[in-house]
């Protein structure tokens, strides 16, 4: 079966709520991003939230980054 539609594949396929549980939106930087704990003070970058287009070239914030960061940068 094929479905088109412009709806998120997370809407219509929900994941577990302990995947959620994991994830958090930090700034760092200056630029929101939404991450997902792997380890204490370690996260990988799950999506920019930033509204500025610049902020998608910078390659050390690309979705699946590892960032090591403290817990001032959590929102």
């Amino acid at each position: 079966m094929i479905m088109y539609t412009m709806m998120p594949e997370e809407l219509i396929f929900p994941i577990h709520q302990d995947i959620y549980e994991k994830q958090r939106v930090i700034n760092y930087n200056g630029i929101p991003l939404l991450v997902e704990l792997n380890q204490p003070h370690q996260y990988e970058v799950i999506r920019i939230l930033s509204t500025d287009p610049n902020h998608y070239l910078h390659s050390p914030i690309q979705p699946g980054t590892k960032l090591n960061v403290n817990e001032s940068f959590i929102f």
